[in-house]
């Protein structure tokens, strides 16, 4: 086996995340064999401790840009020679490039890939590699401001239309994933590692363990009726696991996420309520629960969550401080409107406005010009309101105001006489 052959077998990715390979490692040796050499040590490290997702997904980022910046500035040879402009041009370019919908790079997809070269560089500073720059050549202010959406899920009515087509899937199989999927909110990879003894008993209550996954953590959750009927059920009429798991595909090998995906669909067009994504199926569990007062911790132990601020995003979905403050202050409102006479039926064009001068209210330094239809309940704040209206009769007073204010050290005050009458064409 050759260098080249040798260094692409050590760098080859368990799971790549690109398509179509615009760069290859057999060119980048051939380009900068030291920042070949140097990237391939970090991803033979990570081979030991990353998962192949992970693996894959850093093999891509360091490809890409390692393969970029040596095509545009063939003297870069070495990550130690890698500058603050080789990373501008890479982030250009990747502004350039095109997405997986056909769009170009989203801001998150561009953060991400950034981030995993922060952290390469970082880490081969920490370890002390002879081809190591000084400092990361990735600063804060190279992340592009990320979209922070709310997470998809369904609302009542359509979930209630999925349910109840899921319920008379046909399919015993697909309807048992996917009833696991919504009724516990785990993720298609934990479905798919399910163990077949994952079911457990507990006292009067039965757990599910769903095994160490994205976060390197294990869990139990409790397990709805319906789901224990449909684990004993299948267990009982399936033909033996191959694999082990609870379910598996007809050639005996893990599900990927892109069945299961279908699956989801599936069930979805039979409900007629569109496309739906298994995780779609996790966020609905968890807006259901915090919208009918579970607390966030135990929705944090329920999905896994390791920080309190990734369950913290479904709170921005359903705060009940807000809408309970917001249902209190209209209530209000609404009742001020409620106590308002209605206006005779025939005030209408010149009436409407003779009624309209007649109710400016004469105050101390100016009119009142609040419609009668709008009741005022505020007694002292009558020169900050948007229906006040004064004129150079009040200017005596206004100036006395003024000035009272100004001699008891009331700026705000002062400042609020003195711009009324700034505003008045007769004022010196």
């Amino acid at each position: 086996m050759s260098a080249v052959e040798a260094l692409a077998a050590t760098t080859a990715p368990t799971t790549s995340r690109v398509p179509q390979k615009l760069f290859t490692w057999e060119e980048i040796f051939f380009r900068a064999p030291q920042m070949a050499a140097t990237m391939a040590r970090y991803l033979d490290q990570l081979r030991v401790s990353a998962r192949p997702a992970t693996l894959g997904a850093y093999d891509d980022a360091l490809r890409m840009f390692a393969g970029h910046i040596t095509t545009v500035d063939p003297a870069c040879r070495s990550v130690s020679a890698i500058e603050h402009r080789h990373v501008e041009a890479h982030k250009t370019w990747m502004a350039s490039r095109p997405g997986r919908s056909g769009g170009k790079l989203s801001a998150t997809t561009i953060s991400h890939r950034l981030c995993l070269l922060r952290t390469f560089f970082e880490r081969i500073i920490d370890w002390d590699y002879g081809d190591a720059p000084r400092r990361s050549p990735i600063y804060a202010g190279d992340f592009p401001e990320r979209d922070e959406p709310l997470p998809k899920f369904l609302d009542d009515p359509t979930a209630a239309k999925f349910m109840a087509a899921l319920a008379t899937d046909p399919n015993k199989r697909r309807r048992l994933m996917v009833e696991l999927l919504a009724r516990t909110g785990m993720r298609s990879g934990e479905l798919a590692a399910l163990e077949s003894d994952a079911m457990v008993r507990i006292g009067d209550t039965h757990w599910l363990r769903i095994p160490v996954g994205k976060l390197h953590n294990d869990r139990y959750v409790p397990l709805h009726p319906i789901l224990v009927g449909l684990i004993n059920d299948w267990i009982a009429t399936r033909p033996p696991s191959r694999s082990g798991r609870l379910v598996e595909r007809d050639d005996g090998n893990s599900f990927d996420r892109r069945t299961i995906h279908r699956y989801v669909v599936a069930v979805a067009k039979r409900a007629g309520v569109g496309h739906v994504h298994p995780h779609q199926l996790r966020h609905t569990l968890a807006t259901q629960a915090i919208n009918r007062g579970m607390s966030l911790e135990a929705i944090a132990a329920l999905l896994g969550h390791r920080s309190m601020r990734m369950t913290l995003t479904y709170a921005r979905i359903s705060d009940r401080t807000v809408a309970d403050e917001y249902f209190r202050v209209t209530e209000a409102v609404e009742a001020t409107y409620r106590q308002t006479e209605p206006l005779p039926a025939d005030v209408e064009g010149p009436n409407m406005r003779r009624l309209a001068a007649d109710h400016r209210r004469l105050l101390g330094n100016g009119h009142c010009t609040r419609p009668v239809a709008l009741d005022c309940t505020f007694e002292s704040i009558c020169e900050r309101c948007g229906f006040f209206e004064t004129g150079p009769q009040f200017v005596p007073i206004l100036r006395k105001q003024r000035d009272h204010a100004a001699d008891n050290d009331q700026h705000d005050r002062a400042q609020l006489f003195t711009a009324l009458l700034d505003g008045i064409d007769d004022s010196p």
